[in-house]
């Protein structure tokens, strides 16, 4: 059904754009996601989406606890729009939600703290399983409720007197190089083809006028009920 939609769909956008879109999805991935605890900077929020869609990764798991997610268009650059966000805002504990959620779904929980259980990203081990990356504000970091419940702790070696990066440089960092070594590796890393079909689809909608309506047409035509002038 969603094949026949995106057949439908596909006429509506030039062969070089749907070439385009079928390359970055074959390089989109959800073995890794990333989690941001309440960043509150536009410039550094906007700028780790960014970071997100170059390095190819799809899914980014936003928390609000005291701080709102504002994105800089500037900086973004519309990268917003080709991610998938999830946002955790309506709970006393919104951290430990995305927690429990990602838990759920198998990731393992990586906290980007510097502690002493923390080992460089030269030595984690991707292999293990699919693992969802957190980062917190430069100012206090991650919460304790990350810290208590991560199952891994990762750091950058540094060489000078600084001990910490900005978030942004610190996620380009750190997604450059396990996205590299993903890619490099005998991982299934790839996104099924159910859902690169589902993400073809939201990517092409978004550039008609009237998405939903577009939507409902083609669904009804491929379903046979135009015959019967049922639109």
């Amino acid at each position: 059904m969603r094949e026949k939609l995106l057949k439908s769909l596909e006429p509506f956008i030039t062969q070089k754009r749907s070439d385009l879109i079928d390359s970055v999805l074959a390089n989109r991935t959800r073995y890794i996601v990333v989690a941001l605890e309440d960043i509150y900077q536009p410039h550094n929020a906007s700028a780790v989406l960014r970071t997100c869609d170059c390095f190819g990764i799809q899914d980014v798991h936003i928390i609000e606890n005291r701080n709102l997610y504002r994105v800089n268009p500037d900086v973004a650059l519309g990268a917003d729009k080709w991610l998938t966000l999830y946002k955790y805002r309506n709970h006393e504990n919104n951290t430990l939600e995305a927690i429990n959620r990602l838990k759920y779904q198998g990731y393992r929980i990586v906290a980007t703290s510097l502690t002493k259980e923390s080992r460089s990203i030269e030595d984690f081990d991707i292999h293990k399983s699919k693992f969802a990356l957190f980062f917190g504000t430069e100012l206090n970091g991650l919460s304790e409720t990350v810290n208590q419940n991560a199952d891994e702790f990762i750091k950058i070696p540094m060489a000078g007197f600084t001990q910490s990066f900005n978030i942004s440089v610190s996620a380009a960092i750190i997604l450059y190089h396990f996205s590299r070594q993903m890619r490099d590796s005998g991982i299934l890393w790839q996104l099924s083809k159910e859902e690169q079909t589902e993400l073809k689809i939201k990517w092409i909608k978004q550039g008609l006028r009237n998405p939903e309506k577009t939507e409902e047409y083609l669904t009804a035509r491929n379903n046979g009920d135009c015959a019967h002038g049922n639109t």
